[in-house]
């Protein structure tokens, strides 16, 4: 029976592994675009105070 659940556990490994991996990737990329997306506002919002205008008008929104 300890056979069994040794070839269980060596079957599902690599699926979990690689669920895990995925999982990683994913996040890590929605991690930086939601960075990305912070920085780029800030820039915009420092470019437009620079010139005199007022907040975009997603701005109110977005905070």
């Amino acid at each position: 029976m300890g056979e069994y659940w040794a070839a269980v556990v060596w079957s599902l490994l690599p699926t979990v592994v690689v669920l895990g991996l995925f999982v990683f990737l994913l996040r890590s990329i929605l991690r930086m675009d939601r960075t990305e997306r912070r920085v780029y506002a800030q820039i915009e919002a420092e470019e437009r105070a620079k010139r005199g205008l007022g907040p975009a008008s997603g701005d109110a929104a977005a905070h």
